[in-house]
């Protein structure tokens, strides 16, 4: 079977499909992924061919409403990825087009070539009864909505550029996560976080005798202060830090700064993780039972943080003076660790790759 992804751009949606990339291929499926060139090795060494799509911009608002500027951003790339991606799929037609849920020029070209499509969604899925929070400044998009559909002669407008649900959803979080979990129908699979080739990543603490704490923001954030508040809360040397960072200043040999870490290595020995709450890291984190101090910096990382204090899987920071007692109190609460548990073993049955390989391919068997 000859399949198609696609995911514009994000470490954060790019990265959980590629378990799902290696399962197909594994299995002798013949795997095309369309994305921008930063992720082009990554997508290679999964087992696809890379597709180019022309890249996100540099994003580079000059004031005004950050969030407003960046939806018109965001779409004018959209709009430049649908021409090459409806030619590519003229041109070698795909049996299956599995997209990210945010990138909708892929559900777009599918309706118009009649292709079965998945959607992938690496975050909170969406419905009647919950709904991710999509800020008031998505609707200068409005406009623009409205000419491409003019324009193309297709359906578009600002919700239909956000969610809208396809015969089959693959959610890379537990149903146990999901808030109103019950409430989502026989469509959307929740098939919890896709590690694949990942997960066997090595590392090694540089203090083994000592517990580890775990510290990053992500891709994409960067808060200089916030690590040199990091640094200083754990300056005694009883704990060691992976600080993933490129300017935390001096630092003592307890902490480890890096730009990058192998993630899912990491949380494998790590006592606790300050993470800035994006869905990939607080997956990862999950399954490996690792408590969480989420510092978020985006709407949806706010819900995520909510949503993680609710179910007592770790607390939300309020104050940067409370980080060395908050990593303290979920490493000892023993109610936090049965929670983390039992979260655990539900994505564990969440079947991950292998379930939602076979779900794709059942698609058009």
């Amino acid at each position: 079977m000859a399949l198609l992804f696609v995911t514009l751009a994000g470490h954060g949606h790019v990265t959980p499909t590629l378990a799902l990339v290696e399962e197909l291929v594994g299995r002798g499926h013949e795997v095309d992924y369309a994305t921008g060139a930063e992720h082009a090795r990554a997508v290679t060494a999964a087992g696809a061919r890379w597709v180019e799509l022309p890249g996100l911009p540099p994003f580079r608002p000059s004031g005004g409403d950050l969030f407003a500027a960046w939806f018109r951003h965001y779409f004018a790339a959209m709009r430049a990825v649908h021409p090459v991606l409806l030619d590519r799929c003229r041109t070698r037609r795909p049996e299956v087009i599995c997209y990210d849920a945010t990138n909708w020029p892929a559900r777009i070209v599918a309706r118009q070539l009649g292709v079965p499509a998945v959607r992938c969604v690496p975050h909170l899925a969406s419905n009647e009864s919950f709904k991710l929070v999509v800020p008031d400044a998505a609707g200068v998009i409005a406009d623009d909505c409205a000419r491409f559909s003019e324009e193309h002669g297709v359906e578009l407008d600002v919700v239909s550029a956000f969610d809208v649900p396809e015969a089959l959803n693959l959610v890379f979080v537990p149903r146990e996560f999901q808030p109103a979990g019950e409430t989502f129908d026989e469509r959307f699979h929740f098939i919890g976080p896709l590690l694949g080739r990942r997960a066997a990543e090595p590392w090694s603490p540089k203090h083994p005798d000592l517990p580890l704490l775990y510290v990053s923001l992500g891709s994409i954030m960067t808060d200089p202060e916030f690590h040199r508040a990091c640094v200083a809360a754990f300056a005694d040397g009883t704990w060691q830090v992976a600080l993933k960072s490129d300017d935390a200043g001096p630092v003592p040999s307890t902490v480890d700064v890096q730009g990058w870490f192998p993630q899912p290595a990491v949380l494998r020995r790590a006592r606790a993780f300050v993470t800035h709450g994006g869905m990939n890291s607080t997956m990862e984190a999950l399954g490996c039972g690792v408590p969480l101090v989420v510092v978020p910096q985006t709407p949806e990382q706010e819900v995520n943080a909510d949503r993680v204090r609710e179910l007592g899987l770790g607390e939300r920071l309020a104050d940067v003076a409370d980080l060395r007692a908050a990593v303290e109190r979920v490493t000892a609460d023993g109610a936090v660790r049965r929670n983390l548990d039992r979260m655990r073993a539900a994505i564990r049955a969440g079947g991950a790759a292998e379930r939602g390989a076979d779900l794709v391919l059942g698609l058009v068997s």
